[in-house]
C-alpha cells in the first residue's frame, strides 16, 4: 500500500484523485486477491506435507510393531536354542563320561561301607554314595561302580531274563466262558479256585481258610484246557503269565533252575498273578533214576519248580493253573497238596456236552433251518471239543463246495463221515503203528 502512494504522483483535479482512487483500488483487490491466492495454497501445501507426515507415522509405526514382534520371535528362538545347547551339551558330557563297572552287592558291612563283586569276578570293600539310602544297600542288589575308586554311584534295578519278560501276557484273549461248552461243573471248580481269592478274599478270611494255591487241569487232548486257562485270563484283573514246560528246559546247568526263579519273582512283584504252565509233563515227569546230564538236568528244574510252588519262602497272590494229557507220569510230589490243591479232569464230552459245544461253535455260522444239532451230537461219540470244530469247519466246506448259502443236514453228516476217516485211518493203511 505504501509502494503504491509512493509512486502515485501527485493529483491536481478532482478528476486526477478519483482516477488515483480507482487505480489504488484495483492494485488493492488484485494485490488481496494474489494474497487470498497465496494463502490458500500455502493451506494446500500445508494440508499435503500434514498427510504425508500421517502416512509416514503410520508407516513407521508398522514398521515398529513388525520390529517388536521379529523381536520377540528372535528371543523366543534364542531361548529355544539356548536350552537346545545346554541339552546337547548334558549330551556330550555323557557320552565323555567314562563307563560304570556292573557289580553286585554281597555283603553290608556298615552304613557307608559295601562288599561288592565286579562284573569281572574279584570282591572288594568300597564305600557308597552318600545319595543312596543305606536301607536300599542290601545282599544281591546290582549296582554301579566308579572305574578309578570303584565306589558305588547308584544302584540299579533287578534284572529278569527277557525270556521270562516274554511269558507275560500283554494282551488278553478274547476267549471267555460263554465260548466253553459243556464244562460247566469244571469252570464253577475254577472260578473258586482261582477267581474267588482274586476278587473276594474276604471270604475265606471269614472262615479262616487259606485260598488253593493251584490247580490241575488233566484231560485227554482237545477237550479245552488250555481254552479254559484263555477264559480265566480273559475274566480276571490279574496280571496273566504263560509259559510251556518245555520252555523251563534249559540247555547248561542252573539256566532251567534260574529261569523258574526268576519267573516267580516276577510274579511275586506284579502280584496277583496267575502263572499257567501248558504242558506241565515236560518238566514234572516222575523223578527216576537219571542216566544222562539232561535228565539230570530236567530234575533240576523240577525240584526248583516245587520250591516255587510250595517251599520256604511264600510265594504271595500267586496263582498257578497246570495243564496236563499225561496225569499219570507227574511226580506225586507235584500233586500233592499245598501245589496243587485242586485237580479237575476235563474229560470227553458226553452228547449234552457235544450238543453244547456244537451250539458255541455254530453261533457264528450260517445253517440251515432244518439242521438237527441234536442228532448231530449223538453221531459225533467220543468226539472231543478239538473235534466238534474241525466238524463243524469242513460241514462249512462242503457248503461251499456246492456253493450253498447255508449249512444242511447232509453236510454235517459227510463232515462226520470224514473227519471220523481221517482219524481212524493210519498211513499206508495200518492203524495206530509208530512211523517216521
Amino acid at each position: 500500500m505504501g509502494d503504491i502512494l509512493h509512486k502515485a504522483p501527485d493529483p491536481q483535479t478532482p478528476e486526477e484523485l478519483y482516477r488515483l482512487y480507482r487505480t489504488l483500488s484495483e492494485e488493492l483487490r488484485e494485490q488481496l486477491a494474489q494474497i487470498e491466492n497465496d494463502k490458500h495454497d500455502l493451506e494446500v501445501q500445508m494440508m499435503e506435507r500434514v498427510g504425508n507426515l500421517e502416512s509416514r507415522n503410520l508407516e513407521l509405526r508398522e514398521q515398529l510393531r513388525q520390529l517388536e514382534a521379529d523381536k520377540r520371535y528372535i528371543e523366543t528362538q534364542k531361548i529355544r536354542y539356548e536350552r537346545e545347547v545346554r541339552k546337547l551339551k548334558s549330551e556330550s558330557e555323557q557320552l565323555r563320561s567314562p563307563p560304570l563297572i556292573i557289580g553286585t552287592v554281597t555283603d553290608v558291612v556298615d552304613a557307608s561301607r559295601v562288599i561288592v563283586r565286579s562284573s569281572a569276578g574279584p570282591r572288594f570293600l568300597v564305600r557308597s554314595s552318600p545319595s543312596i539310602n543305606a536301607d536300599d544297600l542290601k545282599p544281591g542288589a546290582r549296582c554301579t561302580l566308579n572305574q578309578q575308586s570303584l565306589a558305588i554311584v547308584e544302584l540299579l534295578p533287578s534284572s529278569f531274563d527277557a525270556q521270562v519278560y516274554g511269558m507275560e501276557l500283554v494282551d488278553s484273549p478274547h476267549e471267555t466262558y460263554a465260548d466253553i461248552g459243556g464244562l460247566e461243573h469244571q469252570i464253577n471248580e475254577i472260578k473258586e479256585a482261582v477267581e474267588l481269592p482274586l476278587k473276594r478274599p474276604e471270604l475265606f478270611r471269614n472262615i479262616g481258610i487259606d485260598p488253593p494255591k493251584g490247580v490241575l487241569l488233566h484231560g485227554p487232548p482237545g477237550t479245552g484246557k488250555t481254552l479254559l486257562a484263555k477264559a480265566v485270563a480273559h475274566e480276571t484283573n490279574a496280571h496273566f503269565m504263560r509259559v510251556v514246560g518245555s520252555e523251563l528246559v534249559q540247555k547248561y546247568i542252573g539256566e532251567g533252575a534260574r529261569l523258574v526263579r526268576e519267573l516267580f519273582d516276577l510274579a511275586k512283584k506284579k502280584a496277583p498273578t496267575i502263572i499257567f504252565i501248558d504242558e506241565i509233563d515236560a518238566v514234572g515227569a516222575s523223578r527216576t533214576e537219571a542216566n544222562t546230564s539232561g535228565d539230570r538236568e530236567v530234575q533240576r528244574t523240577l525240584m526248583q519248580l516245587l520250591a516255587g510252588m510250595d517251599g520256604f519262602e511264600n510265594r504271595g497272590d500267586v496263582k498257578i493253573i497246570g495243564a496236563t494229557n499225561r496225569i499219570d507220569i507227574l511226580d506225586k510230589a507235584l500233586l500233592r497238596p499245598g501245589r496243587f490243591d485242586r485237580i479237575i479232569e476235563i474229560p470227553l464230552p458226553n452228547e449234552a456236552g457235544r450238543l453244547s459245544i456244537l451250539k458255541v461253535h455254530c453261533r457264528s455260522l450260517n445253517i440251515n433251518d432244518d439242521v438237527d444239532l441234536t442228532r448231530v451230537a449223538g453221531m459225533t461219540e467220543g468226539k472231543n471239543g478239538a473235534d466238534l470244530r474241525a466238524i463243524c469247519m469242513e460241514a462249512g466246506m462242503f457248503a461251499i463246495r456246492k456253493e450253498c448259502s447255508a449249512i444242511r443236514q447232509d453236510d454235517f453228516e459227510a463232515a462226520i463221515a470224514k473227519i471220523g476217516l481221517d482219524f481212524n485211518r493210519g498211513p499206508a493203511g495200518v492203524e495206530g503203528e509208530m512211523f517216521a
